[in-house]
Protein backbone atom coordinates (compact mmCIF):
# COMPACT_ATOMS: atom_id res chain seq x y z
CA UNK A 1 0.00 0.00 0.00
CA UNK A 2 1.82 3.27 -0.71
CA UNK A 3 1.87 6.11 1.82
CA UNK A 4 -1.12 8.77 1.37
CA UNK A 5 -1.03 12.18 3.16
CA UNK A 6 -4.41 13.90 3.80
CA UNK A 7 -5.25 17.14 5.68
CA UNK A 8 -8.89 17.40 7.12
CA UNK A 9 -10.33 19.65 6.39
CA UNK A 10 -10.24 18.40 2.69
CA UNK A 11 -9.27 21.27 -0.09
CA UNK A 12 -8.44 24.78 1.08
CA UNK A 13 -8.93 26.35 4.08
CA UNK A 14 -8.64 29.55 5.64
CA UNK A 15 -4.77 30.52 7.24
CA UNK A 16 -6.07 31.19 10.89
CA UNK A 17 -7.85 27.55 10.85
CA UNK A 18 -5.99 24.40 12.38
CA UNK A 19 -5.50 21.63 10.10
CA UNK A 20 -4.96 17.74 10.98
CA UNK A 21 -2.30 16.12 8.71
CA UNK A 22 -2.30 12.57 8.85
CA UNK A 23 -0.10 10.05 7.01
CA UNK A 24 -1.36 6.43 6.09
CA UNK A 25 -0.02 3.68 4.68
CA UNK A 26 3.15 3.25 5.77
CA UNK A 27 5.27 0.87 7.52
CA UNK A 28 4.68 0.11 11.43
CA UNK A 29 6.58 2.22 13.56
CA UNK A 30 8.28 3.45 9.98
CA UNK A 31 10.48 6.52 10.50
CA UNK A 32 10.18 9.22 8.06
CA UNK A 33 10.57 13.09 7.78
CA UNK A 34 7.73 15.55 7.13
CA UNK A 35 8.92 18.68 5.20
CA UNK A 36 6.58 21.45 4.76
CA UNK A 37 7.52 25.22 1.62
CA UNK A 38 6.09 27.88 0.04
CA UNK A 39 6.95 30.67 -1.46
CA UNK A 40 5.54 34.23 -0.82
CA UNK A 41 4.41 36.73 -3.98
CA UNK A 42 7.86 38.16 -4.53
CA UNK A 43 9.61 34.05 -4.81
CA UNK A 44 11.11 33.87 -1.53
CA UNK A 45 11.13 30.29 -0.05
CA UNK A 46 10.28 29.35 3.27
CA UNK A 47 10.81 25.62 4.83
CA UNK A 48 10.22 23.73 7.56
CA UNK A 49 10.62 19.95 8.58
CA UNK A 50 10.18 17.40 11.56
CA UNK A 51 10.60 13.80 12.17
CA UNK A 52 8.20 11.04 12.99
CA UNK A 53 7.64 7.58 13.78
CA UNK A 54 4.29 5.78 12.50
CA UNK A 55 2.49 3.99 14.85
CA UNK A 56 2.35 -0.02 14.90
CA UNK A 57 -0.70 0.03 12.56
CA UNK A 58 1.64 2.28 10.30
CA UNK A 59 -0.38 5.92 10.61
CA UNK A 60 0.92 9.30 11.17
CA UNK A 61 -1.20 11.19 13.07
CA UNK A 62 0.33 14.91 13.74
CA UNK A 63 -2.30 15.98 16.36
CA UNK A 64 -1.34 12.72 18.48
CA UNK A 65 2.41 11.74 17.41
CA UNK A 66 5.31 14.29 18.47
CA UNK A 67 7.94 15.42 16.74
CA UNK A 68 11.39 13.88 17.62
CA UNK A 69 13.45 16.87 16.94
CA UNK A 70 13.96 19.14 13.63
CA UNK A 71 12.70 22.51 13.09
CA UNK A 72 10.87 21.78 15.98
CA UNK A 73 10.07 18.89 18.49
CA UNK A 74 6.79 17.89 20.57
CA UNK A 75 3.31 17.45 20.17
CA UNK A 76 2.67 20.27 17.69
CA UNK A 77 -0.05 19.85 15.30
CA UNK A 78 0.89 22.94 13.52
CA UNK A 79 4.49 22.75 13.69
CA UNK A 80 5.04 22.80 9.84
CA UNK A 81 2.82 25.99 9.34
CA UNK A 82 4.70 28.01 12.31
CA UNK A 83 7.69 26.69 12.22
CA UNK A 84 8.21 28.04 8.56
CA UNK A 85 11.76 29.47 7.98
CA UNK A 86 12.50 31.82 5.17
CA UNK A 87 16.05 30.49 3.42
CA UNK A 88 17.00 34.07 3.07
CA UNK A 89 17.62 35.48 6.56
CA UNK A 90 15.19 38.58 8.23
CA UNK A 91 12.71 37.86 5.63
CA UNK A 92 8.97 37.90 7.47
CA UNK A 93 6.27 36.07 6.12
CA UNK A 94 3.54 38.22 5.22
CA UNK A 95 0.36 37.90 3.04
CA UNK A 96 0.57 40.73 0.18
CA UNK A 97 -2.24 39.93 -2.10
CA UNK A 98 -5.05 38.49 0.14
CA UNK A 99 -7.08 37.74 -2.83
CA UNK A 100 -4.90 34.46 -3.66
CA UNK A 101 -4.01 31.67 -1.45
CA UNK A 102 -0.41 30.58 0.44
CA UNK A 103 -0.07 27.07 -1.90
CA UNK A 104 1.65 24.92 1.39
CA UNK A 105 3.20 21.50 -0.29
CA UNK A 106 3.76 19.11 1.90
CA UNK A 107 5.96 16.08 1.45
CA UNK A 108 6.40 12.49 3.61
CA UNK A 109 10.51 11.66 3.41
CA UNK A 110 11.70 7.93 4.21
CA UNK A 111 13.55 7.87 6.93
CA UNK A 112 15.41 10.51 9.24
CA UNK A 113 18.12 12.17 6.72
CA UNK A 114 16.67 14.82 4.68
CA UNK A 115 19.33 14.20 2.29
CA UNK A 116 18.29 10.86 1.40
CA UNK A 117 15.50 12.57 -1.02
CA UNK A 118 13.01 9.56 -1.09
CA UNK A 119 9.83 10.97 -1.24
CA UNK A 120 7.20 8.99 -0.68
CA UNK A 121 3.69 11.52 -0.72
CA UNK A 122 3.07 14.54 -1.58
CA UNK A 123 0.26 17.11 -1.24
CA UNK A 124 -0.74 20.54 -1.72
CA UNK A 125 -2.52 22.56 0.33
CA UNK A 126 -3.66 26.36 -0.75
CA UNK A 127 -4.59 28.51 2.65
CA UNK A 128 -7.23 31.54 1.78
CA UNK A 129 -7.32 34.71 3.29
CA UNK A 130 -10.15 35.34 2.40
CA UNK A 131 -12.95 33.49 4.01
CA UNK A 132 -16.17 32.01 1.98
CA UNK A 133 -18.03 34.83 1.24
CA UNK A 134 -15.91 37.57 2.85
CA UNK A 135 -16.19 40.33 0.36
CA UNK A 136 -13.25 42.71 -0.51
CA UNK A 137 -13.83 46.60 -1.29
CA UNK A 138 -11.04 49.27 -1.80
CA UNK A 139 -11.96 52.42 -0.26
CA UNK A 140 -10.63 55.87 -1.71
CA UNK A 141 -13.65 57.93 -0.06
CA UNK A 142 -12.47 61.80 0.30
CA UNK A 143 -8.66 61.24 2.00
CA UNK A 144 -9.26 58.00 3.02
CA UNK A 145 -7.22 55.15 1.46
CA UNK A 146 -8.05 51.31 2.87
CA UNK A 147 -9.92 48.45 1.81
CA UNK A 148 -13.00 47.13 4.11
CA UNK A 149 -13.77 43.61 4.29
CA UNK A 150 -17.92 42.34 4.61
CA UNK A 151 -18.34 39.46 6.03
CA UNK A 152 -20.36 36.54 3.88
CA UNK A 153 -23.94 38.00 3.35
CA UNK A 154 -25.91 34.74 3.57
CA UNK A 155 -24.20 33.23 6.90
CA UNK A 156 -24.72 29.11 7.24
CA UNK A 157 -27.37 28.31 9.96
CA UNK A 158 -24.53 26.20 12.08
CA UNK A 159 -22.73 29.22 12.21
CA UNK A 160 -22.31 30.81 15.76
CA UNK A 161 -22.35 34.61 14.98
CA UNK A 162 -25.87 35.96 13.95
CA UNK A 163 -27.20 34.67 10.63
CA UNK A 164 -28.08 37.20 8.12
CA UNK A 165 -26.85 39.88 5.57
CA UNK A 166 -25.73 42.61 8.48
CA UNK A 167 -25.24 44.98 9.06
CA UNK A 168 -22.18 43.93 11.42
CA UNK A 169 -19.83 44.79 14.34
CA UNK A 170 -17.04 47.41 12.58
CA UNK A 171 -13.14 46.84 13.16
CA UNK A 172 -10.46 49.53 12.08
CA UNK A 173 -7.30 48.29 11.67
CA UNK A 174 -4.03 49.33 11.85
CA UNK A 175 -0.58 48.31 11.71
CA UNK A 176 3.15 50.04 12.70
CA UNK A 177 5.67 51.25 11.18
CA UNK A 178 6.52 50.06 8.35
CA UNK A 179 3.29 52.02 6.57
CA UNK A 180 1.80 50.77 3.06
CA UNK A 181 -1.69 49.00 3.39
CA UNK A 182 -1.51 45.24 5.45
CA UNK A 183 -4.87 43.30 5.07
CA UNK A 184 -4.32 39.90 6.01
CA UNK A 185 -5.17 40.68 9.29
CA UNK A 186 -8.56 42.24 8.45
CA UNK A 187 -9.47 39.90 5.75
CA UNK A 188 -9.08 37.26 8.13
CA UNK A 189 -11.10 38.90 11.00
CA UNK A 190 -14.17 39.72 8.81
CA UNK A 191 -14.94 35.62 8.27
CA UNK A 192 -15.19 36.07 11.70
CA UNK A 193 -18.50 38.12 11.45
CA UNK A 194 -16.74 41.52 11.80
CA UNK A 195 -16.97 44.56 8.75
CA UNK A 196 -13.24 45.49 9.03
CA UNK A 197 -11.60 48.12 7.50
CA UNK A 198 -7.51 47.43 7.03
CA UNK A 199 -6.37 51.69 6.59
CA UNK A 200 -3.04 52.59 5.47
CA UNK A 201 -1.84 56.21 7.06
CA UNK A 202 1.62 56.27 5.33
CA UNK A 203 3.63 54.64 2.51
CA UNK A 204 0.71 54.00 0.10
CA UNK A 205 -0.84 55.74 -3.06
CA UNK A 206 -0.89 59.34 -2.54
CA UNK A 207 -0.64 59.09 1.56
CA UNK A 208 3.01 60.61 2.78
CA UNK A 209 6.23 58.96 2.50
CA UNK A 210 7.28 59.28 5.55
CA UNK A 211 5.86 59.75 9.61
CA UNK A 212 6.66 63.15 9.99
CA UNK A 213 3.13 65.08 11.16
CA UNK A 214 0.18 63.31 11.88
CA UNK A 215 -3.29 64.45 11.47
CA UNK A 216 -5.81 62.72 13.50
CA UNK A 217 -8.38 63.91 11.49
CA UNK A 218 -7.59 61.55 8.66
CA UNK A 219 -8.70 58.69 11.01
CA UNK A 220 -11.89 60.10 11.67
CA UNK A 221 -12.63 60.62 8.56
CA UNK A 222 -11.91 56.76 8.36
CA UNK A 223 -14.78 56.36 11.36
CA UNK A 224 -16.94 58.98 10.22
CA UNK A 225 -16.78 56.72 6.99
CA UNK A 226 -17.27 53.26 8.76
CA UNK A 227 -20.45 54.42 10.45
CA UNK A 228 -21.95 55.95 7.68
CA UNK A 229 -21.61 52.47 5.94
CA UNK A 230 -24.75 50.83 5.48
CA UNK A 231 -23.08 47.05 6.15
CA UNK A 232 -21.58 48.38 9.56
CA UNK A 233 -23.89 48.33 12.11
CA UNK A 234 -23.16 51.44 14.76
CA UNK A 235 -23.74 53.55 16.96
CA UNK A 236 -19.68 53.04 17.17
CA UNK A 237 -17.06 50.99 16.18
CA UNK A 238 -14.00 49.32 17.36
CA UNK A 239 -10.40 49.58 16.49
CA UNK A 240 -7.56 47.21 16.55
CA UNK A 241 -3.73 48.45 16.50
CA UNK A 242 -0.43 46.79 16.68
CA UNK A 243 2.94 48.94 17.35
CA UNK A 244 2.36 52.37 16.02
CA UNK A 245 -0.53 51.78 15.06
CA UNK A 246 -1.45 51.15 18.49
CA UNK A 247 -0.79 54.32 19.90
CA UNK A 248 -2.92 55.71 17.14
CA UNK A 249 -5.96 53.92 18.28
CA UNK A 250 -5.29 54.94 21.52
CA UNK A 251 -4.96 58.53 20.24
CA UNK A 252 -8.21 57.68 18.49
CA UNK A 253 -9.94 55.74 21.48
CA UNK A 254 -8.97 59.20 23.61
CA UNK A 255 -10.31 61.95 20.84
CA UNK A 256 -12.88 61.09 18.67
CA UNK A 257 -15.95 60.31 19.66
CA UNK A 258 -18.02 56.47 18.79
CA UNK A 259 -15.23 54.24 19.64
CA UNK A 260 -16.25 51.58 22.13
CA UNK A 261 -13.68 49.09 22.31
CA UNK A 262 -9.62 49.45 21.45
CA UNK A 263 -6.95 46.38 21.32
CA UNK A 264 -3.72 47.03 21.83
CA UNK A 265 -1.06 45.05 20.70
CA UNK A 266 2.72 45.75 22.37
CA UNK A 267 1.21 49.26 21.92
CA UNK A 268 2.86 52.23 23.13
CA UNK A 269 0.84 54.80 26.09
CA UNK A 270 2.68 57.72 24.43
CA UNK A 271 2.38 59.34 21.01
CA UNK A 272 5.51 58.20 19.03
CA UNK A 273 7.76 58.78 16.21
CA UNK A 274 6.11 61.70 14.77
CA UNK A 275 4.15 64.75 16.95
CA UNK A 276 0.21 64.18 16.01
CA UNK A 277 -2.22 67.19 15.02
CA UNK A 278 -6.08 67.54 16.20
CA UNK A 279 -7.13 70.58 15.72
CA UNK A 280 -5.69 73.03 18.13
CA UNK A 281 -3.74 70.58 19.86
CA UNK A 282 -0.47 68.81 19.33
CA UNK A 283 0.94 66.18 21.38
CA UNK A 284 4.75 65.92 20.48
CA UNK A 285 5.85 62.33 19.86
CA UNK A 286 7.66 60.66 22.73
CA UNK A 287 11.39 60.55 20.77
CA UNK A 288 14.14 58.30 21.11
CA UNK A 289 18.07 58.22 21.66
CA UNK A 290 19.63 56.26 18.94
CA UNK A 291 22.56 56.05 20.36
CA UNK A 292 21.23 53.65 22.91
CA UNK A 293 20.65 50.87 20.63
CA UNK A 294 22.69 47.76 21.10
CA UNK A 295 23.81 45.00 19.11
CA UNK A 296 22.97 41.20 19.53
CA UNK A 297 24.95 38.08 18.69
CA UNK A 298 23.32 37.36 15.67
CA UNK A 299 24.28 41.73 14.56
CA UNK A 300 20.88 42.33 14.63
CA UNK A 301 19.60 45.86 15.93
CA UNK A 302 17.91 45.70 19.52
CA UNK A 303 16.26 49.00 19.93
CA UNK A 304 14.39 48.20 23.25
CA UNK A 305 16.38 50.94 25.15
CA UNK A 306 16.40 53.58 22.94
CA UNK A 307 12.86 55.18 23.59
CA UNK A 308 12.50 57.85 26.28
CA UNK A 309 10.81 57.74 29.21
CA UNK A 310 7.49 58.62 29.07
CA UNK A 311 6.96 59.33 32.58
CA UNK A 312 10.86 61.38 32.65
CA UNK A 313 9.71 65.47 32.74
CA UNK A 314 11.00 66.71 29.42
CA UNK A 315 8.42 63.97 27.64
CA UNK A 316 5.42 63.28 29.86
CA UNK A 317 3.32 65.92 27.05
CA UNK A 318 3.89 62.96 24.66
CA UNK A 319 1.38 60.69 26.97
CA UNK A 320 -2.00 60.13 25.52
CA UNK A 321 -4.97 61.10 27.68
CA UNK A 322 -6.34 57.44 28.01
CA UNK A 323 -8.42 58.43 30.27
CA UNK A 324 -10.85 59.85 28.18
CA UNK A 325 -11.33 56.81 25.97
CA UNK A 326 -15.01 55.96 26.18
CA UNK A 327 -15.03 52.45 25.56
CA UNK A 328 -12.89 49.61 27.26
CA UNK A 329 -9.19 49.08 26.50
CA UNK A 330 -7.41 45.62 26.08
CA UNK A 331 -3.81 45.55 25.65
CA UNK A 332 -2.18 42.47 24.30
CA UNK A 333 1.58 42.27 25.91
CA UNK A 334 4.67 40.18 24.45
CA UNK A 335 7.05 39.67 27.31
CA UNK A 336 9.54 38.84 25.55
CA UNK A 337 8.74 41.89 23.04
CA UNK A 338 12.60 44.21 22.11
CA UNK A 339 10.82 46.68 20.19
CA UNK A 340 9.96 48.51 23.44
CA UNK A 341 8.99 48.56 26.62
CA UNK A 342 5.09 46.87 25.84
CA UNK A 343 4.76 45.19 29.44
CA UNK A 344 5.98 48.73 30.92
CA UNK A 345 3.71 50.71 29.06
CA UNK A 346 0.83 48.49 29.49
CA UNK A 347 1.04 48.75 33.36
CA UNK A 348 1.79 52.15 33.04
CA UNK A 349 -1.90 52.53 31.52
CA UNK A 350 -3.66 50.84 33.98
CA UNK A 351 -1.56 52.98 36.63
CA UNK A 352 -3.06 56.41 35.15
CA UNK A 353 -6.75 54.82 35.11
CA UNK A 354 -7.11 53.89 38.25
CA UNK A 355 -5.46 57.44 39.02
CA UNK A 356 -8.45 58.82 37.05
CA UNK A 357 -11.25 56.85 38.68
CA UNK A 358 -11.07 54.41 35.72
CA UNK A 359 -11.74 50.81 35.98
CA UNK A 360 -8.12 49.29 35.17
CA UNK A 361 -7.67 47.84 31.19
CA UNK A 362 -7.88 44.20 30.22
CA UNK A 363 -3.95 43.14 29.78
CA UNK A 364 -2.99 39.79 28.95
CA UNK A 365 0.35 39.24 29.17
CA UNK A 366 2.35 36.38 26.67
CA UNK A 367 5.43 35.08 28.05
CA UNK A 368 8.51 34.12 25.50
CA UNK A 369 6.34 36.18 23.58
CA UNK A 370 7.94 39.01 21.04
CA UNK A 371 6.88 42.17 19.47
CA UNK A 372 5.27 41.08 16.14
CA UNK A 373 1.91 38.74 17.14
CA UNK A 374 0.15 37.86 14.12
CA UNK A 375 -3.14 35.94 13.37
CA UNK A 376 -2.21 32.31 14.42
CA UNK A 377 0.17 29.95 12.17
CA UNK A 378 2.15 32.75 11.05
CA UNK A 379 5.76 31.84 11.59
CA UNK A 380 6.71 34.46 14.63
CA UNK A 381 9.03 36.50 13.18
CA UNK A 382 11.93 37.21 15.81
CA UNK A 383 14.02 39.71 13.68
CA UNK A 384 13.17 41.06 9.96
CA UNK A 385 14.90 44.04 8.01
CA UNK A 386 12.47 47.34 8.70
CA UNK A 387 10.38 48.21 6.02
CA UNK A 388 11.49 52.43 6.57
CA UNK A 389 14.53 51.88 8.30
CA UNK A 390 16.23 49.04 6.04
CA UNK A 391 18.51 47.44 9.16
CA UNK A 392 17.44 44.11 10.22
CA UNK A 393 15.76 44.56 13.73
CA UNK A 394 15.56 42.05 16.46
CA UNK A 395 11.85 41.57 18.34
CA UNK A 396 12.06 39.09 20.51
CA UNK A 397 10.26 35.75 21.08
CA UNK A 398 10.36 32.06 21.73
CA UNK A 399 8.93 30.46 18.44
CA UNK A 400 6.89 27.35 20.23
CA UNK A 401 5.11 30.35 23.10
CA UNK A 402 5.08 32.68 20.40
CA UNK A 403 3.04 30.59 18.10
CA UNK A 404 0.60 29.65 21.10
CA UNK A 405 0.15 33.41 21.74
CA UNK A 406 -1.02 34.12 18.42
CA UNK A 407 -3.41 31.60 18.52
CA UNK A 408 -4.70 32.62 22.04
CA UNK A 409 -4.31 36.11 21.54
CA UNK A 410 -6.79 35.52 18.39
CA UNK A 411 -9.14 34.15 20.42
CA UNK A 412 -9.30 36.71 22.63
CA UNK A 413 -9.63 39.65 20.22
CA UNK A 414 -12.45 38.11 18.92
CA UNK A 415 -14.47 37.81 22.65
CA UNK A 416 -13.35 41.05 22.91
CA UNK A 417 -15.06 42.76 20.22
CA UNK A 418 -17.99 40.46 20.20
CA UNK A 419 -18.54 41.23 23.69
CA UNK A 420 -18.14 45.18 23.30
CA UNK A 421 -19.46 45.76 20.15
CA UNK A 422 -22.19 42.31 19.67
CA UNK A 423 -23.10 42.23 23.30
CA UNK A 424 -21.36 38.82 23.03
CA UNK A 425 -19.64 36.79 25.23
CA UNK A 426 -19.04 32.94 22.94
CA UNK A 427 -16.68 32.58 20.90
CA UNK A 428 -16.07 29.44 18.70
CA UNK A 429 -12.09 28.25 20.12
CA UNK A 430 -9.95 26.88 18.14
CA UNK A 431 -9.62 23.08 18.04
CA UNK A 432 -5.44 23.42 18.47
Amino acid sequence: MAATVTLEPAGRGCWDEPVRIVVRGLAPEQPVTLRASLRDERGALFRAHARYCADAGGELDLTRAPALGGSFAGLEPMGLFWALEPEKPFLRLVKRDVQTPFAVKLEVLDGHELETERILSRAVHERDFLGPGVRREPVRAGRVRATLFLPPGEVPHDSWYSPGAGPFPGVIDLFGSGGGLCEYRASLLAGHGFAVLALAYFRFEDLPEYLNNMHLEYFEEAVNFMLQHPKVKGPSVGLLGFSKGGDLCLSMASFLKDITATVLINACVANTIAPLHYKDMIIPDLGSDSRKYSITESGLFDLMDIWNNPLEEPYHQSLIPLEKAQGPLLFIVGMDDHNWKSEFYAHLASERLQAHGKDRPQIIYYPGTGHCIDPPYFPPCRASVHAVSGVPIFYGGEPKAHSRAQVDAWQQIQMFFHKHLNGKKSVKLSKM
